[in-house]
């Protein structure tokens, strides 16, 4: 979440100041000195290949006043997009004078939101090696997520450890166009446990595209073909699950309408579960195709 809101919210060629509030940091650090200069790029590559403390209070310090504030817009991320079981107390993740709360759940759902939002975060957490240097000194950093050497199909993800939470796993895969994401917690054998998870999801489910924005096209009889979606949607089914799709079109029947306006949704079932909606758009500017009665009229 300390990267996600500092993707979001800082500008990553900016360079941070290192301040005291570096001091107290234990655990896992990239070793930043009280007066050094790094930029905000580099600062992320410390926190999310080394898992640095001392990176994380110093972007939350220099991305707000305090790291109180920061604290506020990642409780505020972690509401926007469902996380329901979170609080969060901290940029670092340390928790004996302050703790942070979440499930399997949620961090999967950040785990899911950052990595198809961000290119950025993509690129940096499936980065093996990282060499930068700061305004006095050079550093060469390795990936601490060992997975991403012990599982040919993984893509990223994020190690972490404290005695009061164990070791944890946030990892993400991909497979034939299918990207998943695990998390597990308190789990000493996190690496075989995501691998047999990934490997049972890929022996059961394949992608299967049921929108496409490209190909998209409607016969209705107010637009004609002239509706069009801004995104595709894929979905992972099984053999059996992929012949219980449906899509229904629902459209405001309107004239009062302007290029470019929504008009509507597709709704796509899977059974009797909704597990899609997709925003549909009209082109007034497109050429209709006249219908066989005003082809006979001319």
């Amino acid at each position: 979440m300390t990267a996600t809101i500092a993707i979001e919210n800082g500008n990553i060629n900016d360079i941070y100041k290192v301040g005291e509030e570096v001091l107290p940091m234990y655990g896992t650090n990239i070793y930043l000195e009280v007066g050094e200069e790094m930029k905000l790029i580099d600062l992320l590559y410390g926190l999310i290949l080394r898992s640095g403390n001392d990176s994380a209070v110093v972007i939350a310090n220099n991305i707000c006043e305090n790291e109180e504030g920061f604290v506020k817009l990642m409780n505020l991320k972690a509401s926007s997009i469902g996380m329901n079981n979170t609080t969060f107390n901290n940029s670092h993740g340390l928790d004996e004078k302050t703790q942070n709360y979440s499930s399997a759940y949620d961090m999967a759902l950040l785990s899911s939101y950052i990595y198809k939002k961000s290119s950025l975060y993509r690129k940096i957490t499936s980065t093996y090696k990282y060499e930068v240097a700061s305004n006095n000194k050079t550093y060469l950093w390795y990936n601490r997520n060992k997975f991403l050497k012990e599982y040919k199909f993984a893509t990223g993800g994020k190690t972490g450890y404290t005695p009061s939470a164990g070791k944890t796993l946030v990892s993400t895969s991909e497979k034939n166009g299918l990207r998943l994401t695990a998390v597990s917690l308190k789990d000493p054998n996190h690496y075989q446990n995501h691998k047999d998870l990934y490997e049972y999801i890929y022996s059961k489910y394949q992608s299967y595209s049921i929108l496409d924005k490209e190909s998209f096209s409607v016969d209705d009889f107010i637009f004609k073909d002239n509706l069009y979606i801004k995104e595709s949607f894929k979905y992972p089914l099984t053999q059996k699950e992929k012949d219980k799709i449906k899509t229904i079109l629902r459209i405001q029947k309107t004239s009062n309408y302007k290029n470019n306006d929504k008009v509507g949704e597709v709704v796509i079932y899977l059974d009797k579960d909704i597990i899609g909606n997709i925003d549909v758009f009209v082109n007034t500017k497109k050429e209709k195709k006249k219908s066989f009665f005003s082809k006979l009229f001319n």
